[in-house]
């Protein structure tokens, strides 16, 4: 190696220990890489929530569109219902006392006056008055004419007791009643109702 070449050589070593430098510095960050990566490489935790669309339908909505919840405009009367109760069309028949036995019925007794001549125009069977839904007075049987009213007890004492209560208007035989309260019948006329009443078995 000749003088000349010495300060060449100088200068390629001083630039191969400036290269190894650099290379070394190069080197730190290459294998402070990994350490790095992980962390820059790992997926974010709300990644799934904030990768679907605000307004993506969400999941609750899915089961109406395949039938498996009742759609929410259905009626309210079409939704099943328990048991109906039916209600009865008309109110109960009112249950009367019966008459005694051997008591003539109030139709009977029209038809007496009627066949005897005596005038019983219009006559109305008002027999549901004498339940507590009418004028409560506990009578069998009830037939309203213009002449007179026919009332049929189910006893004596309730007849008497009725007959006192209309005293000078009425007429009592046993458990039948005459009212005259309502009546056209004249006065002088009401003695014939009452034979024909006494008449009768």
């Amino acid at each position: 190696m000749t003088l000349r070449s010495l300060p060449a050589v100088g200068v390629l070593l001083v630039a191969v220990a400036l290269t190894a430098g650099c290379g070394g510095d190069e080197a730190d960050p290459s294998s402070a890489a990994p350490t790095s990566s992980p962390t820059a490489s790992a997926p974010p935790a709300v990644a799934p929530s904030s990768a679907v669309p605000s307004n993506a339908p969400t999941p609750s909505v899915t089961p109406s569109r395949t039938g498996g919840a009742p759609p929410a405009s259905i009626p309210p009367s079409t939704a099943p219902q328990g048991p109906t109760q039916h209600r009865p069309a008309s109110p109960p028949p009112v249950v009367l006392p019966q008459r005694p036995v051997g008591a003539p019925g109030a139709q009977q007794i029209v038809e007496a006056f009627k066949a005897a001549g005596l005038k019983v125009a219009h006559p109305k069977d008002r027999s549901v008055d004498c339940g507590p839904d009418g004028l409560g007075l506990g009578c069998s049987e009830l037939i309203a004419t213009d002449a007179v009213t026919v009332y049929v007890f189910p006893d004596e004492t309730s007849a008497g007791d009725i007959a006192e209560t209309w005293a000078g208007q009425s007429y009592r035989r046993g458990a039948v009643v005459l009212n005259y309260l309502e009546a056209k019948t004249p006065a002088a006329d009401r003695p014939r109702y009452e034979q024909v009443l006494n008449g009768l078995r």
